[in-house]
């Protein structure tokens, strides 16, 4: 992974179409995550489940390319989230998360969102049960005509509702795990305009174009960026080999202009012949309850490395880059003194990793684990919820 700052959309789409030559020509395509400030890319051989040398030497012309254009790479920027969960019957629950989020089963206890935009969930044995709700739950945004299917679908891998509002419907796996599926709403999953009809709106306002080549993605990258900048509104842009997913962020979708842009966008795909694919749109956020909000808040936002969302009465923290998920904090009416079956992973390069550390605990948290150090330590916020805080290179290493 490489985090390139570019300080503008178009800037980013110049540094992508110069990368996407290099990859034409080596035949081996990365996945390419373009921001209003800057270009996240991945390298990673799908075909044989590893990295390989085609990466590393597709990675050493992506830093020529970046170094001619006067770009830098930020490795304090690069990280990654996944969320663990401790089952007493791994194969019993995987079927469950699969429909949750319309994961592929990558691993035989791994799940993974086939656009790679999203976090993975992977699942260990738990050694003795723990039956108290926890205080970690996901949040599975899903296209409005898409929610009753996959209501049934998680049902008929075991779930039950537990709870139903007109917002949102909160289905618990076999041992008591929690996602939210959403929207509910009648007339809300969309916007009420034709010409922005291919969106979908979640938490997020989002489209997904597949594509028939790497190139005709490029396109549309290049599109949508120079679209933001002009609009002064920031957009994800994802690429793939596959298709490109673009996606407004997180409650972005309110600001004054982005119907605008939405439709804009939407010309431009339809103009390049594309046509959208609403089951390829998917949201993603951690929800943490807690007693007192305000320090277990400031371990999360510290430990991640994220932002606290300025708004008056939210509880929101996110990923200044957009390239991980939201956390968001609501109030608990009362402690639940158990272990929490979900915790989160935070993958990050090596050098990172004891700083990161260091930073939790003097915001709060504690070290619970270290005997895998360097390669992983597990902490504490202040009312035990737990995050590991992990070295991707040396994991990467040992599977290699």
């Amino acid at each position: 992974d490489a985090w390139f700052d570019t300080g503008s959309h178009r800037a980013g789409a110049g540094f992508v179409r110069r990368v996407a030559e290099l990859a034409e020509a080596a035949g081996h395509h990365p996945d390419v995550d373009l921001r209003a400030t800057g270009v996240h890319l991945r390298l990673f051989s799908h075909d044989v489940g590893r990295l390989t040398g085609r990466d590393v030497a597709l990675a050493r012309g992506i830093s020529g390319v970046a170094a001619d254009l006067g770009l830098r790479a930020d490795p304090s920027a690069v990280q990654r989230m996944q969320l663990a969960i401790d089952a007493s019957d791994t194969a019993a629950l995987m079927p469950f998360w699969q429909a949750a989020f319309r994961y592929d089963r990558v691993e035989e206890d791994h799940l993974a969102d086939p656009l790679g935009r999203h976090p993975r969930i992977w699942f260990q044995e738990m050694d003795a049960p723990r039956p108290l709700r926890n205080r970690i739950h996901l949040d599975a945004g899903t296209p409005g005509e898409l929610v009753a299917d996959r209501t049934i679908a998680l049902q008929a891998a075991g779930g039950r509702i537990a709870y139903e509002n007109e917002w949102w419907r909160t289905v618990a796996d076999a041992e008591g795990n929690e996602v939210d599926v959403f929207p509910l709403a009648a007339g809300y999953g969309s916007f009420d305009d034709p010409e922005a009809g291919d969106w979908r709106t979640m938490l997020t306002a989002a489209v997904h174009y597949p594509t028939s080549s790497f190139g005709a993605g490029v396109a549309l990258l290049e599109a949508a960026a120079a679209l933001a900048d002009d609009a002064g509104l920031p957009l994800m842009v994802d690429l793939r080999y596959v298709g490109v997913t673009v996606d407004g962020g997180k409650d972005q979708h309110e600001a004054e202009g982005f119907v605008d842009l939405a439709r804009a966008v939407q010309a431009a795909a339809h103009a390049l012949g594309l046509v959208a694919d609403p089951a390829e749109v998917r949201d993603f956020q951690v929800g943490v309850d807690a007693l007192d909000i305000a320090p277990v808040q400031e371990f999360w936002r510290v430990a991640l490395g994220y932002v606290a969302d300025p708004r008056p009465g939210l509880h929101d923290l996110y990923d200044p880059r957009r390239l991980n998920p939201p956390v968001f904090f609501q109030q608990m009416d009362e402690p639940r003194e158990q272990r929490n079956r979900i915790h989160v992973d935070l993958f990050v390069p090596a050098d990172q990793a004891q700083a990161r550390v260091a930073a939790a605990v003097a915001a709060g948290g504690r070290v619970t684990y270290d005997a895998e150090a360097p390669d992983w330590w597990t902490l504490a916020d202040p009312e035990g919820n737990e995050l590991d805080i992990a070295v991707t290179v040396g994991r990467a290493e040992r599977a290699g």
